[in-house]
């Protein structure tokens, strides 16, 4: 398929889709900064998520509604067809099994849902999936579980791109550092494909100044009590301080527990005339890289917080669909043919 992909859209379905950042990344026609990321070929056709909060927010954001439901309870085979499969599984519960060879597993139900996604792609075979995860993925299991993962893709019939990408490299106001993985049906679609490169360094990284609300400044909900602070205090010396954001640097990384973020932890917080503040829901939503049209108010701000803070950086996920619609664009180069022929022989 060497044909510019442009003229039609591909069709995606989104798995743990959460609030959005991943669906809308992908399709891009949004505005951040004042910076307009265009429209890309692709359309949702299926999405869904667990959390009935993040998908209050995701179903007041886009035309196209997803559902609220566990993946498990999901059939692959009702699932519509599409060309792209996205997802971001949770990386705590992989187990490796002391057979021989060793096997991958998992230790709660949280790591079946990994398996759940490979069944999808075993059953609808879509031309690509695109997969994002914490950057302790490379690392889990002592750095045994990512190999057995990239295998398990591999003998569903996939060849296997991956990439840590550091969002502030980007233009996300973010230290967000993520694993991509990007597999491809086609042998000659992986040759092609290559991951964005980073547009946004050193000097010209987008500042956390550039996304704060200073209206929050001069609102005592968003600052933290003397008793939270005399309690950091106290134990200061042996626990992290809240961090401190360098208002000309971007942020390091939010989470999704915004909502408690402590003092004594290692969470994101603003000094604002010698007095802590914790980020507003919009303000973490900005440092996401979110437009400022995407609605949040349908649900407290507690959830929003989690919501925002499990989210793919919109912005982030438009590079790395761009790229792959660059991949799908160009003309199949000769030394494609001749490397696929070379590596079915070396398999022989």
């Amino acid at each position: 398929m060497g044909k510019a992909i442009r003229n039609k859209k591909l069709k995606v379905t989104s798995l743990f889709c959460g609030c959005g950042g991943m669906d809308l990344g992908i399709q891009g026609d949004f505005n951040f900064l004042g910076k307009h990321f265009e429209e890309l070929p692709y359309e949702v056709v299926y999405a869904a998520d667990n959390d009935s909060y993040a998908t209050a927010i995701y179903n007041s954001n886009f035309e196209h509604k997803c559902e609220t439901k566990d993946v498990r309870d999901i059939e692959p085979s009702k699932i519509p067809d599409h060309d792209i499969l996205l997802g971001g599984f949770p990386c705590q519960s992989f187990s490796i099994s002391a057979q021989n060879p060793p096997r991958l597993g998992y230790k709660d139900d949280r790591g079946k849902l990994f398996f759940e996604m490979v069944n999808v792609l075993k059953e609808k075979k879509p031309r690509f999936f695109i997969g994002e995860n914490v950057k302790g993925l490379l690392s889990a299991n002592k750095g045994q579980a990512f190999p057995m993962i990239v295998k398990e893709f591999e003998k569903a019939g996939y060849y296997i791109h991956h990439k840590l990408l550091n969002a502030s490299e980007f233009g996300v106001p973010q230290k967000r550092e993520r694993v991509f993985i990007v597999g491809f049906r086609e042998f000659d679609d992986y040759f092609k494909f290559r991951f964005p490169q980073p547009n946004t360094l050193n000097g010209s990284k987008v500042k956390l100044k550039q996304v704060i609300d200073t209206k929050a400044d001069l609102d005592d909900k968003w600052f933290f009590s003397q008793r939270a602070v005399d309690g950091m205090l106290r134990v200061r010396e042996k626990m992290n301080k809240g961090r401190v954001q360098d208002l000309e640097q971007p942020c390091n990384t939010i989470s999704s527990h915004l909502a408690k973020v402590s003092l004594n932890g290692t969470d994101p917080v603003l000094m604002v005339d010698g007095k802590y503040r914790r980020f507003t829901p919009r303000e973490a939503a900005n440092i996401q890289s979110f437009p400022e049209s995407f609605k949040l108010d349908v649900v407290s701000e507690n959830r929003q917080y989690r919501a925002i803070g499990n989210a793919v950086p919109p912005v982030l996920m438009w590079h790395v669909a761009n790229a792959l619609v660059k991949c799908c664009s160009v003309e199949q180069p000769k030394e494609v043919k001749e490397k696929k022929e070379e590596l079915i022989n070396q398999e022989i």
